[in-house]
Protein backbone atom coordinates (compact mmCIF):
# COMPACT_ATOMS: atom_id res chain seq x y z
CA UNK A 1 0.00 0.00 0.00
CA UNK A 2 1.74 3.44 -1.11
CA UNK A 3 2.02 6.27 1.44
CA UNK A 4 1.95 9.67 0.22
CA UNK A 5 2.62 12.04 3.28
CA UNK A 6 1.19 15.17 3.27
CA UNK A 7 5.33 16.50 4.99
CA UNK A 8 7.93 14.67 2.93
CA UNK A 9 10.34 17.21 3.23
CA UNK A 10 9.44 17.11 6.96
CA UNK A 11 10.03 13.33 7.03
CA UNK A 12 13.16 13.34 4.64
CA UNK A 13 14.93 16.58 7.10
CA UNK A 14 14.12 14.22 9.80
CA UNK A 15 16.23 11.13 7.93
CA UNK A 16 19.17 13.35 7.04
CA UNK A 17 19.46 14.64 10.48
CA UNK A 18 19.20 10.69 12.03
CA UNK A 19 22.23 9.99 8.95
CA UNK A 20 24.33 12.67 10.50
CA UNK A 21 23.59 11.35 13.96
CA UNK A 22 24.51 7.45 12.76
CA UNK A 23 28.02 9.01 10.83
CA UNK A 24 28.60 10.97 14.27
CA UNK A 25 28.25 7.38 16.17
CA UNK A 26 30.61 5.97 13.76
CA UNK A 27 33.30 8.53 14.00
CA UNK A 28 33.10 8.16 17.56
CA UNK A 29 33.93 4.58 17.10
CA UNK A 30 36.56 5.29 14.65
CA UNK A 31 38.43 7.86 16.79
CA UNK A 32 38.22 5.49 19.81
CA UNK A 33 35.99 7.84 22.04
CA UNK A 34 34.68 7.33 25.74
CA UNK A 35 32.25 4.55 25.76
CA UNK A 36 29.92 7.16 27.59
CA UNK A 37 29.96 9.39 24.35
CA UNK A 38 29.28 6.57 22.41
CA UNK A 39 26.22 5.36 24.51
CA UNK A 40 25.08 9.62 24.42
CA UNK A 41 25.25 9.43 20.42
CA UNK A 42 23.67 6.11 20.50
CA UNK A 43 20.47 6.72 23.12
CA UNK A 44 19.90 10.01 20.39
CA UNK A 45 20.30 7.76 17.42
CA UNK A 46 17.55 5.92 18.63
CA UNK A 47 15.01 8.30 20.06
CA UNK A 48 15.28 10.06 17.03
CA UNK A 49 14.36 6.70 14.83
CA UNK A 50 11.58 6.25 17.40
CA UNK A 51 10.22 9.80 16.63
CA UNK A 52 10.47 8.99 13.31
CA UNK A 53 8.73 5.93 13.39
CA UNK A 54 5.73 7.36 15.67
CA UNK A 55 5.01 10.15 13.46
CA UNK A 56 5.02 7.57 10.16
CA UNK A 57 2.61 4.81 12.62
CA UNK A 58 0.30 8.16 13.18
CA UNK A 59 0.00 9.37 9.51
CA UNK A 60 -0.07 5.52 8.39
CA UNK A 61 -3.09 5.51 10.81
CA UNK A 62 -4.70 8.20 9.60
CA UNK A 63 -4.60 7.61 5.86
CA UNK A 64 -5.23 4.40 5.97
CA UNK A 65 -7.43 2.91 9.09
CA UNK A 66 -9.11 5.64 9.74
CA UNK A 67 -9.71 8.05 7.17
CA UNK A 68 -13.31 8.59 6.00
CA UNK A 69 -14.64 6.74 2.64
CA UNK A 70 -11.94 3.61 3.04
CA UNK A 71 -14.09 0.33 2.49
CA UNK A 72 -13.85 -2.20 5.00
CA UNK A 73 -10.94 -4.06 3.35
CA UNK A 74 -9.09 -1.02 2.72
CA UNK A 75 -9.07 -0.40 6.05
CA UNK A 76 -8.24 -3.75 7.42
CA UNK A 77 -5.52 -4.25 5.02
CA UNK A 78 -4.24 -0.81 6.52
CA UNK A 79 -4.69 -2.27 10.17
CA UNK A 80 -2.98 -5.64 9.30
CA UNK A 81 0.14 -3.56 8.06
CA UNK A 82 -0.30 -1.73 11.03
CA UNK A 83 0.06 -4.34 13.43
CA UNK A 84 2.89 -6.30 11.35
CA UNK A 85 4.77 -3.36 11.89
CA UNK A 86 4.27 -2.65 15.63
CA UNK A 87 4.96 -6.28 16.40
CA UNK A 88 8.12 -6.03 14.78
CA UNK A 89 8.89 -3.20 15.84
CA UNK A 90 8.42 -4.10 19.56
CA UNK A 91 10.57 -6.81 19.56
Amino acid sequence: MAHTSRNDSDLMARVKRIAGQVAAVERGLTDKAPCADILQLVAAVRGAVNGLMDEIIVEHLNEHVARPGLDDTERAAGAAELTTVIRRYSK
